[in-house]
């Protein structure tokens, strides 16, 4: 993507279609004049009366328990600088978005209008009584060091800096783990750190409340190393000057067991690496590029335990692993601060959490058969689904022991139960596709790529790196369209009516008639439906021009499906295909079946769609909890279509008594865990969350999932398909781009399913 166009799609993103990224949305009713009155006036005099007489019932009858500050005069903003306050609030609102999706915290950014020190803090304090916790963001140091110190002596709620303070604590996590795996004692360790800024100022008092010694501390900053005798150190700088005879990074790196690098770019060089000691532990640390990249360190010591702050190298050290976990730990204890206690609390459980087997879910994001506690392993990945229940509990219980939680936790269990209900805030699992695609992109066919909207999808995939896209259509409308929206990278366009494509159609066709000869297709024939993009694109596919391919857009469905059964056929052991569809919903992923193919199933077809969901929903790293869905509860009528449901359950519990399945049910106890518990004690479901509906229909399936997705504007991934041998995928109608991207995604992680099975048979 040009410079440009990436700067284009940024500003829209921005912009459209409501400007920013986060908004206030009520949770309480207010259809009715009775709700109003209850809401505002006169009703809420009385939880005003209340909050009167004891202030601390404000957490009772308001948001404030649930709702941070992040604050923000935009002197320091990251690789921005000091571009003031309204420049830095697409930043605030970016914080504020991370930490609703990851540890669902409500935020209000607020953008100060000063660099007066002492303003700030009386700014801060003045506004401070609407929050249950002050994140602080991107301040210049010095005076980050002093606003923070002030605000947390004079505020009874959490504050933190999270430059300081997110970095040090993920960093240390990861260090004790690479010093365990490297054999070392962080007490007799030699520790260089480049960069002199909050964040490493921070870091290395970490580093040392774990056990570091300042006498084995070499700190450099822009003019060099921090030595004793240098003159105008700032307090902070002063109190990591060493007395040691060292003037360069070079010098200073020699014999170095540990670089911490929080500074710029392409700083450290090969021959750095090499001079020191054995098993270097190298944090790289420089956004969006590392004091040295990581394949040329790797490359230079293969004894070398490397760390950087990106997302396309293993050992991400990434704030996000845990601002949204520390403030969700100290809110809900009420906590009056978050202390060193708490942070250490937070150092272990990271620490911890990456000696534990990694869940399934997120094996299948990174492709790894299994993630293992080791020198490309030493801290949890943002996408681990444990994260939530493992580090608020343990700040949680540090702000008790400590003695700072106004409202300690009693039931551990239940409280960890909430943390995992949040998780349905975050819908990850689009990520973990994307990221999982990324690994092994696979070659696409885009059957309509002569549509502006399938044609945008395309570019989208090439520049994430999702898929390689190959554009069949008209050349010309495509060549325009590429020049409309600046996708101005060479890929491969197919015209299957085009003169030029001849050899290759007749090819086709002549291994078309081969096979269908015998059942009333002439040669003649087969040439005519090589000029019909399905049937040319599922050709590339069956021949292997191409790995995968996305159809659907502007046909109905019944066409797009016949020329993909008559081509490519069913997988090996499949009776049928069905489709899923997924539903990013406030209660995380739902998927519901069978969406589009099968009107009236059998008992035994149910049966099959649910199995081949089950395995669907493996593929995602989720292990599938399935209502089979009617309009009666187990038995409750003996009409056919309800016992239809009955017998395809039976069947499963009988052939497949480990799958999780479990009905007949209605929707809503289907999804209301309490209701079933109590009413259905005995159900295999009793006191799981379902994550997948089968339904007794089509009719109830589509109807279902596009009023869902309409009515919650609901993210869709689907209908996924099911049972092909070859991984194609069919849209619905007017898919937006969003949805083509998905469905490409799936499209790729399906292809490197089948090439992986296909290989293993081989």
């Amino acid at each position: 993507m040009s410079k440009q166009s990436k700067r284009r799609e940024a500003l829209i993103y921005h912009a459209k279609p409501i400007p920013g990224k986060i908004k206030v949305v009520p949770t309480k009713k207010y259809a009715t004049q009775r709700d109003l009155s209850l809401a505002y006036s006169p009703g809420v005099a009385e939880p005003c009366l209340e909050i009167e007489k004891d202030i601390n019932n404000v957490y009772k009858y308001t948001a404030k328990g649930n709702l941070v500050a992040v604050i923000s005069n935009g002197t320091a903003v990251l690789g921005l600088g000091n571009i003031g306050p309204e420049a830095s609030k697409p930043v605030m609102e970016g914080k504020g978005l991370l930490f609703k999706i990851f540890a669902d915290i409500d935020v209000f950014d607020i953008e100060v209008n000063t660099e007066d020190v002492e303003e700030f803090i009386q700014t801060v304090k003045m506004i401070a009584p609407t929050f249950g916790g002050i994140n602080l963001e991107d301040i210049k140091a010095p005076e980050a060091f002093e606003i923070e110190r002030r605000l947390k002596e004079e505020l009874d709620i959490p504050v933190m800096h999270d430059d300081q303070h997110g970095t040090a604590i993920i960093s240390t996590a990861a260090l004790l783990n690479a010093l365990e795996i490297a054999n070392k004692n962080i007490e007799e360790v030699k520790l260089v750190i480049s960069g002199a800024g909050a964040a490493a100022i921070s870091c290395t008092r970490l580093y040392k409340s774990f056990g570091a010694r300042n006498e084995n501390i070499v700190m450099l900053d822009s003019k060099g190393v921090i030595r004793k005798d240098r003159d105008n150190l700032s307090v902070q700088k002063a109190e990591f000057a060493t007395d040691r005879k060292i003037d360069t990074l070079e010098q200073a790196m020699n014999g170095a067991d540990v670089f911490i690098g929080l500074s710029k770019a392409n700083i450290v060089t090969p021959k750095m690496i090499k001079a020191m000691a054995k098993t270097p532990i190298v944090f790289a640390m420089a956004n969006p590029d590392p004091e040295i990249a990581y394949q040329l360190a790797i490359d230079t010591r293969d004894d070398i335990i490397m760390a950087t702050g990106r997302s396309d190298h293993p050992n991400q050290v990434n704030n996000v692993l845990g601002f949204p976990f520390i403030f969700r730990g100290a809110l809900d204890v009420r906590a009056t601060g978050i202390n060193e206690a708490m942070k250490k609390a937070a150092v272990l459980a990271l620490s911890n959490l990456a000696k534990e087997p990694v869940p399934e879910q997120v094996n299948v994001a990174y492709r790894e058969t299994r993630l293992t506690f080791g020198k490309d392993y030493i801290i949890p990945k943002p996408f681990d689904p444990r994260l939530i229940a493992v580090v608020p509990p343990a700040v949680a219980k540090a702000a008790m022991d400590s003695g700072i939680a106004k409202e300690p936790i009693k039931d551990w269990k239940k409280y960890e139960e909430s943390l995992l209900e949040r998780l349905g805030s975050d819908n990850k699992l689009v990520r973990l596709l994307h990221n999982r695609a990324k690994l092994e992109p696979k070659s696409v066919v885009f059957t309509e790529a002569d549509q502006l909207v399938v044609l945008k999808a395309a570019q989208i995939v090439y520049e994430e790196g999702i898929a390689k896209p190959i554009l069949l259509g008209r050349r010309d409308k495509i060549e325009k369209l590429k020049e409309e929206i600046e996708f101005d990278v060479e890929v491969p366009i197919i015209d299957p009516k085009s003169d030029a494509e001849g050899d290759r159609k007749d090819a086709y066709a002549k291994i078309y008639w081969g096979q269908r000869k015998r059942r009333g297709i002439t040669l003649h024939s087969a040439r005519k439906l090589m000029r019909e993009r399905n049937y040319f694109a599922a050709m590339m596919v069956n021949e292997g021009d191409a790995d995968a391919l996305i159809s659907g857009y502007s046909r109905n469905y019944p066409s797009v499906v016949k020329p993909m059964l008559e081509l490519i056929g069913l997988d090996k052991g499949a009776t049928r295909i069905a489709t899923t569809n997924v539903l990013m919903t406030e209660r995380g992923p739902l998927f519901l079946s069978d969406t589009s193919i099968n009107i009236d199933p059998t008992a035994k077809d149910l049966a099959k769609i649910a199995q081949m969901t089950a395995t669907t929903v493996k593929m995602f790293g989720i292990e599938p909890v399935i209502a089979m869905i009617s309009y009666s509860n187990f038995g409750s009528s003996v009409n056919e279509k309800a016992s239809k449901v009955r017998d395809a359950v039976k069947y499963l519990h009988r052939y497949f008594p480990s799958l999780i399945v479990d009905g007949e049910l209605q929707t809503d106890f289907a999804l209301n865990k309490k209701m079933r518990m109590d009413r259905f004690p005995f159900s295999k479901l009793a006191d799981k969350k379902v994550n997948t509906l089968i339904f007794p229909n089509l009719d109830a399936a589509n109807i279902t999932y596009k009023l869902l997705k309409e009515l919650n504007q609901s993210e869709n991934i689907g209908p996924i398909m099911m049972g092909m041998k070859k991984p194609v995928h069919i849209l619905q109608l007017d898919a937006s781009v969003d949805e083509i991207v998905n469905m490409t995604a799936i499209a790729v992680i399906d292809a490197q399913k089948k090439q992986k099975r296909e290989n293993n048979i081989n």
